[in-house]
């Protein structure tokens, strides 16, 4: 059986980055498919990068990401593994609450971890400067719409040759 990691990322602290969060919360109230795992790693780097090495074929992230588009726009990108540089700089600290999405992804590279392919559905954020808790009424928005995005491409992924092919 081929595995999917959904993770949810963010600072629930800095308002709509809290989106990733929210969006798991829904998901893990639903009944996925058995090759689906959902987590909320908020903050939590090292926990994702860890979690992504036990060995999964794919991996969806949830986030926020400023594009330039209108708050609570939703976005799906693909990581390609030759885009992303491994490696972790000659003393380059690493901070384990504070690895962004592409530090993972090259520690995970690194270590020869790379999941088969990695996705991410993301949402453009309003407010995340200021401390408070709670997402900005666009993003709010947007939540039942990722949920779907991501229930959609676990399908994509399910009935995908490559993710089913023994």
């Amino acid at each position: 059986m081929k595995r999917i990691l959904i993770a949810g990322i963010g600072n629930a602290w800095l308002q709509d980055d809290g989106f990733g969060s929210e969006v798991v919360k829904r998901l893990e109230s639903m009944d996925l498919p058995r090759e689906a795992a959902v987590f909320d790693f908020g903050t939590g780097g090292l926990d994702l990068a860890y979690e992504v090495m036990r060995g999964y074929d794919a991996l969806v992230l949830i986030d926020i990401s400023r594009q330039g588009g209108e708050p609570g726009t939703l976005y799906v990108m693909e990581a390609a593994e030759d885009e992303i540089t491994a490696g972790i700089e000659d003393g380059q600290v690493l901070n384990p609450h504070g690895m962004d999405p592409e530090t993972v992804l090259r520690f995970v590279k690194t270590l020869g971890a790379w999941p088969g392919k990695v996705l991410v559905i993301a949402c453009e954020p309003l407010d995340v400067g200021d401390m408070g808790i709670g997402l900005s009424e666009p993003v709010s928005a947007a939540v039942e719409g990722a949920v779907d995005l991501v229930l959609e491409t676990v399908e994509t992924l399910r009935a995908d040759a490559a993710f089913t092919a023994e």
